[in-house]
C-alpha cells in the first residue's frame, strides 16, 4: 500500500503556515475559481478580494475594499495570473491582518507585537524631538497616533538613510494644522520613494487617518532599506570574497539584498563545517544551530562550541542571543522569536550581527577587481536616480541593480507598458526566469522598436546592446523614457497646453516666466546654467508657486560649497513638500546636471499646473506654452533643443549618441 503524499509547496516557510487539511481545502477552491467560467483558466488578483471576504476569519475584520487595498500593494496589476502559492500567500497575509486587527493591535508583517521591537530600537535615542514620546508601547494605537503628524515617518527615514529629508522642512510643532500635517505626509511619501519604498495606493489621507497596515507597510518597507543598505558592494567591497573568481561578480552584484545576506551567511557556514544550506530566515534557523555555528566562527571568543551540545533548541537559542550581544548586536529577538521562525526578526537579527562583524578579508586581488566595478560618480548617481524612479512606478518586478535587472528586457517592458499602455506585445514577451539568451534579445528588441515608435533617439541601437549591458546606452534610454513621461503628464493637462505637445523650451520659458511675475529677479538661460548651482533660482520659484512653502530665513547666499549644499537639500525637501515626485540629490543641483535640473523643474510646473487646475480663473497667460522655436534653450552642440521630426530634443539626443 503506498503511503499518502500530501501537497508539497516549494517555499517550507509558506508550507509550516497551514496543515494539510487546509491546503487541500485551499486547493479545491484554487482550482474551482480557475474553472469558474469568468475566469478563463486562469487566477487572477482581481478575482481573490471577493472570494476572501467570504473566508470565516477574514470576512470579521477586512472589507472587500481593504483587501484589494492589501492585495494591489504587492499586485499593482490586478491582471496578473498568480499561481497556487502566491494564492496561499494572499490568503496568509490577509489571515495575519485579521488575527491582529481582531485582536486590538491591527498589525502586519514587521508590525507584530514581538517585531515591533526593531522600530522601537532603530528609532529610540536617534532623535530628540521624539525622546518625549517614546517608548510606545506595541500593545497600543500610539505607534498609529503618533505617525498622524509624519513627524515620526519622516525622523524614520533619516534614521535609514541619513540626510534624505532635510529636517528644517518637517512642521514639528506640538500641534499642526490640517495643511502642515499634510505637508508633512507629502513629504514623507515622496522622500520614501525616492529611498526605494513602493508607495503605490498610499495617500496622505491613509497617513492621516494612521491606517494601521499601510502605515505598517511602509514603516516595514524603511526598516528593511535600513537593516541592508551595507549589503551592496559599493558599500561592502569585501562581500566580493563570496565569489570564487570574477566572473561570478555579475551574478552578486543582481543578488536583491536578502539573498546577498544568505549567502553570505551559508559563506561562513560552510567554512564552520556546517553541512546544512540555508535558504530561509525562518524554518531554517529554528533549531538556532546555524546561529551556533556562524557565531563561532565570526566571534569564537565571544563563543562556546558547547552551544552545539545543547539539545533543547530554547536554551540554544538563548545563548545564541547572550553571545550576539557582546558584538553589540541589538535584542532584537528572544529566544522564542528563533524557536518560532520569525522571518522578519531573524532577518534583522543576521542583519546586524552582519554589520557589526562581517568576517571578511581584504583580499587585495578582488578588491581591486571590486573597485574596477566601481562606475564614475555621475553614472552612478543617474543608475540610481532611474532606479528609483522604476520602483516607484509600482511595477511587479523590483529593482535592486539596474543595469543587470534590465538585460533580460522583462522589466523595461513592464515600465513601458505602466506608463504607454497597450505598447507591449506580451504574446511576444517571454517572463524571467529566461535560460535562453535569444529570449532576453527578443525582450530587448521589442523594447527597441517601441522605443522608436515613441520618437526616441535609437540610432544604431539593437535590443543585444542593452543584453550585453551597455550602461551609457541603458541610461539614455532611460532619460528619454522619463522625459518622454513627464512631458507626456504635462501634456495631459491639456486646458494648459491648448492641445499643443509640450518642449522642454516650454518648461524653461514657464519657469523663469513665473519667477519674475512673482517680483523676484533670478532667471536661468537653460537647465545647464551655472548658476542654477546656489539653489537661489529653484527657491524663488517654489516660492512662486506656494509663497509660504519656503523659510526665507534658512536659505544661505550659496557663495560656497556648505551654503551651496544646505540650499540644494532644502530645495529637495521642500519640492517633495510641496507634491513634487524627484529622484536627484543634491549634488545634481549643485553642478548643475542639466537632466535632473530638467526634471526638478517639470515636477514643479506639474503640481503648480496641477494646482491652477483647481482654478478655473487662474490668469491664462499663466498657464499658455510657446509656440515658437526661436526661444529653445541652445544644447552642448549649439543646436536648439526643439522636439523636431526626431521627437526628441538635443539634450536626449546628445546622451544616446
Amino acid at each position: 500500500m503506498s503511503s499518502y503524499v500530501g501537497i508539497h509547496l516549494s517555499d517550507p516557510v509558506l508550507q509550516s503556515q497551514f496543515t494539510q487539511v487546509e491546503l487541500r481545502g485551499l486547493n479545491t477552491k484554487f482550482i474551482n475559481l480557475k474553472r469558474d467560467p469568468s475566469a478563463s483558466g486562469q487566477v487572477t488578483v482581481a478575482k481573490l478580494p471577493p472570494f476572501m471576504v467570504k473566508l470565516k476569519g477574514i470576512n470579521e475584520v477586512l472589507t472587500e475594499q481593504e483587501i484589494t487595498l492589501i492585495l494591489t500593494e504587492s499586485y499593482p496589476d490586478v491582471n496578473n495570473e498568480i499561481d497556487f502559492e502566491a494564492f496561499l500567500r494572499r490568503n496568509w497575509t490577509c489571515a495575519g491582518i485579521s488575527k491582529f486587527a481582531s485582536s486590538g493591535c491591527r498589525q502586519i508583517g514587521w508590525g507584530q507585537a514581538e517585531e515591533f521591537v526593531i522600530f522601537h530600537e532603530i528609532i529610540k535615542n536617534e532623535d530628540k524631538f521624539l525622546k518625549d514620546y517614546l517608548p510606545l508601547d506595541p500593545a497600543s494605537n500610539a505607534l498609529f497616533d503618533l505617525a498622524k503628524d509624519g513627524v515620526l515617518l519622516c525622523k524614520l527615514i533619516n534614521v535609514a538613510v541619513p540626510g534624505t529629508i532635510d529636517e528644517r522642512a518637517i512642521n514639528t510643532k506640538k500641534v499642526l494644522n490640517p495643511w502642515e500635517r499634510n505637508e508633512n505626509h507629502t513629504l514623507c511619501l515622496n522622500s520614501a520613494k525616492a529611498i526605494g519604498c513602493t508607495v503605490v495606493n498610499i495617500g496622505t489621507q491613509d497617513l492621516v487617518e494612521g491606517r494601521p497596515h499601510l502605515v505598517l507597510g511602509l514603516i516595514s518597507q524603511i526598516i528593511k532599506i535600513q537593516l541592508l543598505a551595507d549589503l551592496n558592494l559599493k558599500k561592502t567591497p569585501q562581500l566580493v570574497e563570496l565569489v570564487e573568481d570574477s566572473k561570478d561578480v555579475e551574478e552578486l552584484i543582481s543578488l536583491s539584498p536578502e539573498k546577498m545576506l544568505l549567502r553570505w551567511m551559508n559563506f561562513h557556514l560552510q567554512k564552520s563545517g556546517y553541512k546544512k544550506q540555508v535558504t530561509n530566515f525562518s524554518s531554517d534557523l529554528k533549531d538556532g544551530e546555524a546561529y551556533a555555528y556562524l557565531l563561532n566562527t565570526l566571534a569564537p571568543e565571544f563563543c562556546s562550541p558547547d552551544t552545539l551540545d545543547i539539545k533543547n533548541p530554547s536554551k540554544r537559542a538563548k545563548m545564541v542571543i547572550e553571545q550576539a550581544e557582546k558584538l553589540d548586536c541589538k535584542r532584537f529577538l528572544t529566544p522564542q522569536d528563533i524557536v518560532d521562525g520569525s522571518s522578519n526578526l531573524n532577518l534583522a537579527f543576521v542583519a546586524q550581527i552582519f554589520q557589526h562583524r562581517n568576517g571578511l578579508t581584504v583580499d587585495s586581488k578582488k578588491m581591486s577587481f571590486a573597485e574596477m566595478m566601481d562606475d564614475d560618480v555621475q553614472v552612478s548617481r543617474e543608475e540610481r536616480a532611474f532606479r528609483l524612479w522604476i520602483n516607484s512606478l509600482g511595477i511587479s518586478t523590483y529593482v535592486n541593480n539596474l543595469f543587470e535587472d534590465v538585460r533580460n528586457g522583462w522589466v523595461l517592458l513592464e515600465v513601458l507598458d505602466k506608463l504607454f499602455p497597450r505598447t507591449v506585445n506580451w504574446k511576444q514577451a517571454t517572463r524571467p526566469p529566461i535560460k535562453m539568451p535569444f529570449r532576453k534579445v527578443e525582450n530587448c528588441n521589442q523594447v527597441v522598436k517601441i522605443g522608436k515608435d515613441l520618437k526616441f533617439s535609437l540610432v544604431n541601437v539593437a535590443g543585444n546592446d542593452i543584453v550585453q549591458g551597455n550602461k551609457k546606452l541603458i541610461l539614455a534610454f532611460l532619460w528619454q523614457l522619463m522625459r518622454s513621461n513627464i512631458l507626456e503628464l504635462l501634456k495631459n493637462l491639456r486646458f494648459h497646453s491648448q492641445g499643443k505637445e509640450i518642449t522642454d523650451a516650454d518648461i524653461l520659458h514657464w519657469a523663469n516666466n513665473k519667477v519674475k511675475k512673482s517680483g523676484r529677479n533670478c532667471q536661468m538661460e537653460s537647465f545647464k546654467d551655472k548658476s542654477l548651482s546656489n539653489g537661489i533660482f529653484f527657491l524663488q520659484l517654489l516660492s512662486a508657486v506656494e509663497p509660504r512653502v519656503v523659510n526665507w530665513s534658512l536659505v544661505t547666499k550659496g557663495e560656497n560649497d556648505e551654503d551651496k549644499k544646505l540650499n540644494a537639500t532644502y530645495i529637495i525637501s521642500v519640492a517633495r513638500k510641496l507634491g513634487c515626485s524627484i529622484f536627484l540629490l543634491p549634488e545634481d543641483i549643485i553642478e548643475v546636471n542639466q537632466k535632473m535640473i530638467l526634471t526638478l523643474a517639470a515636477s514643479i510646473m506639474y503640481w503648480s499646473l496641477q494646482q491652477r487646475g483647481e482654478n478655473p480663473e487662474a490668469p491664462e497667460s499663466e498657464l499658455t506654452v510657446q509656440d515658437s522655436a526661436s526661444e529653445l534653450p541652445p544644447s552642448s552642440d549649439g543646436e536648439q533643443g526643439n522636439v523636431g521630426e526626431e521627437g526628441v530634443s538635443s539634450l536626449a539626443i546628445d546622451d544616446a549618441a
